[in-house]
């Protein structure tokens, strides 16, 4: 939808995807991570989240981190620099062509098919 706007990118960021529960020294849940109700991240948490965010931001498309490590260490934090002074997109990452129109195929699937499959779904369940 957005790939041919010159102004403005969409880019999947997937630093969470592949993420283990932090642990600590003795290989339990390092609950410091962690608000009290052991669900939400703490202040801890959510600064090593902005890193791993700000980190993938950075990195090119198809080369990004797909997890943390959780090792609360500021040098892994990436800058940008001369070469690449930017937030990397599709387009400057030369991950694809420029070519906003590559790698776009017609659907083999028509809409109402999803429709039907939905309804039949629907009837099916509460029968």
């Amino acid at each position: 939808r957005y790939e041919e706007r010159e102004d403005f990118a969409v880019v999947m960021q997937p630093f969470f995807r592949n993420t283990l529960l932090p642990l600590d020294s003795n290989g339990k849940p390092d609950l410091s991570f962690f608000a009290a109700d052991c669900f939400h991240f703490s202040i801890r948490g959510y600064a090593e989240m902005a890193m791993a965010l700000w980190n993938n931001m950075l990195e090119p498309v198809g080369e990004k981190q797909t997890y943390n490590n959780f090792t609360h260490d500021r040098s892994k934090l990436k800058c940008p620099n001369p070469e690449k002074p930017f937030i990397s997109t599709l387009r400057n990452s030369g991950f694809r062509n420029s070519d906003p129109n590559l790698g776009k195929t017609k659907s083999s699937v028509p809409y109402w098919a999803v429709i039907v499959a939905a309804v039949a779904g629907v009837l099916a369940g509460s029968l």
